[in-house]
C-alpha cells in the first residue's frame, strides 16, 4: 500500500539527507574500496507490505546466493526513509534497497545512490514513464521493482442491493456521481478513498491537469483544468457521496471496502493482497477509473531498486538488483504479493494469468508517474494536509499555494 508520511517525518528525512552533502558529486566514483571476492555478504533493506513480501524477497535472496556464492541477509524496515537517510549520514548504508519515488531525488541529490542504470543490458523491457521517474541528471539511477495503478474497485454486495449491475459500472464523472449518490445509506458511503493527492490526483489528470509540467522544470497547479477536477471532488465531498477513510473509522480505502462501510474506493493492485488477507469472503471487482473531461486518468506508483554510493559491494549488488527485477522473478513476486511487474514482457504474462488485474494493467498505459524533484516531498505533505480539508476548504487557495510552493522547491532542486 502506498501510505502517507507525516510532514514532520519528512522534514527530518530531509534534514538527515542535508547531513550528507546535498551537493555531493552525484554519479562520481568515489574512493570507497571494492570488494572483488567471489563470496561477498550482502545487506538489504526493504519497506515490506507484509509477511508475504518479505518472505517473498527472502526467498528469492536465498535463491541469488546459492547461484552466486555471496551471501544476503534481508532486513524489513520500520521507517525506510528515516533508517536509510541515517544510514547515508553515517556513510553505513545497506548495499540495496527499497527506494521511494518522493525520495528518490533527494538521495540522488545528495550522492547517496550509486547510478548503476548504464551497466544494465536490457533497461528497455522497462517502460518509458517507470525508468523517467528514476533518472536523475540524464542517468537512469535505479530499476523500477514493480508498478501499481489505480483503479476503481466495487463491492459487489452492496452493488446489487442497490439494484446495479455491471451495465452501471460508471466510465463518467455524472456516472460516478449518479452511482455514488444511490449507493449511499445510513451506514454505507458511496465512495470512500484517502484524503491525499495519490489518491485525488486521479482527477486532476482527468480533468487535463497535473501538477508540474512533463519534465518537472514547471509548475502547473494553478490551472482551469486542477480547479475543475478539485470543485469535482469537493462537491461530492458536501455531498456525502465521498467520504475519505478516516472520516469512516478506517485507515485506507480497501479496509471501507472490505468492511461495507464503502461501497466503491480508488486503490490500486495492491488491494489483491490486502483484501485476501483480511476480507477473503468480501467479493469485489475492479473497473477502469472513470474518464472525466479530458479522457482516462490514473496514477502510477513504483519504488526502485537503489545500490547504496558508499557501498564496498557495488557490483555484486547490481547483479542481486538484476536477479531481483527478472521477469521470472517479478511474476513470483506478483503471485506473492500481488505486485504487478516493472518489465513490459512480465505484465503481458501477469495480465494473462490475472484477468481480474485487467483495469490496473491497462491503465499503466496512460498513468501519470509521481513528482521526483529534490525537496518536493515537504510540498506534497503540505499539499495532502489542504486536501485533507477539502470538503470546507478553497480548490482555488489550495492550488495556488500548491503552486508557490512548487515553484519554490523547482527552483531549490536546480
Amino acid at each position: 500500500m502506498v501510505n502517507r508520511t507525516t510532514a514532520a517525518a519528512l522534514v527530518t528525512c530531509a534534514a538527515l539527507l542535508c547531513a550528507t552533502g546535498c551537493s555531493s558529486s552525484f554519479g562520481s566514483d568515489d574512493k570507497t574500496a571494492q570488494d572483488s571476492g567471489s563470496r561477498q555478504h550482502l545487506t538489504v533493506l526493504i519497506a515490506s507490505s507484509g509477511d508475504a513480501e518479505t518472505k517473498a524477497v527472502k526467498e528469492a535472496a536465498a535463491a541469488y546466493a546459492k547461484q552466486s556464492g555471496n551471501t544476503v541477509t534481508v532486513d524489513a524496515a520500520k521507517d525506510i526513509n528515516q533508517q536509510l537517510a541515517q544510514s547515508f549520514a553515517g556513510h553505513k548504508p545497506p548495499d540495496a534497497f527499497y527506494v521511494n519515488s518522493d525520495q528518490f531525488a533527494n538521495y540522488a541529490k545528495g550522492g547517496s545512490l550509486y547510478p548503476y542504470g548504464d551497466r544494465i543490458k536490457d533497461t528497455a523491457d522497462f517502460s518509458a514513464r517507470l525508468r523517467a521517474s528514476f533518472t536523475y541528471d540524464g542517468k537512469l539511477v535505479c530499476l523500477p521493482k514493480d508498478t501499481s495503478t489505480l483503479a476503481l474497485a466495487i463491492n459487489d454486495d452492496l452493488w446489487k442491493k442497490a439494484g446495479l449491475t455491471a451495465k452501471d459500472y460508471p466510465t463518467t464523472w455524472a456516472q460516478l456521481r449518479t452511482v455514488a449518490a444511490r449507493l449511499t445509506k445510513k451506514d454505507v458511503t458511496g465512495l470512500v478513498i484517502n484524503g491525499e493527492y495519490a489518491r485525488v490526483g486521479v482527477f486532476l489528470r482527468q480533468a487535463g491537469g497535473w501538477i508540474t509540467n512533463p519534465d518537472q522544470t514547471t509548475m502547473t497547479a494553478d490551472t482551469a483544468q486542477n480547479i475543475k477536477a478539485l470543485d469535482y471532488v469537493r462537491s461530492l465531498l458536501k455531498s456525502g457521496s465521498l467520504k475519505y477513510a478516516n472520516q469512516v473509522d478506517t485507515t485506507w480505502g480497501g479496509e471501507a471496502l472490505g468492511k461495507g462501510k464503502a461501497a466503491m474506493t480508488i486503490e490500486g493492485n495492491w488491494l489483491t493482497g490486502g483484501m485476501k488477507a483480511d476480507y477473503p469472503n468480501v467479493k469485489y471487482t475492479v473497473v477502469p477509473l472513470p474518464a472525466g473531461p479530458a479522457g482516462k486518468g490514473t496514477l502510477a506508483f513504483s519504488q526502485c531498486w537503489g545500490v547504496a554510493q558508499d557501498s564496498a559491494h557495488r557490483a555484486a549488488a547490481v547483479n542481486l538488483v538484476e536477479y531481483l527485477t527478472s521477469a521470472a522473478q517479478q511474476l513470483k513476486n506478483a503471485d506473492a504479493f500481488g505486485v504487478m511487474p516493472s518489465r513490459t514482457s512480465a505484465l503481458a504474462e501477469y495480465t494473462r494469468k490475472n484477468p481480474s488485474a485487467k483495469a490496473w494493467a491497462d491503465a499503466t498505459a496512460y498513468a501519470q508517474g509521481p513528482v521526483t524533484v529534490a525537496g518536493f516531498d515537504k510540498v506534497l505533505a503540505q499539499f495532502n494536509t489542504d486536501l485533507a480539508a477539502l470538503g470546507s476548504g478553497d480548490p482555488r487557495k489550495i492550488l495556488a499555494d500548491l503552486q508557490r510552493n512548487g515553484e519554490q522547491a523547482l527552483t531549490k532542486g536546480d
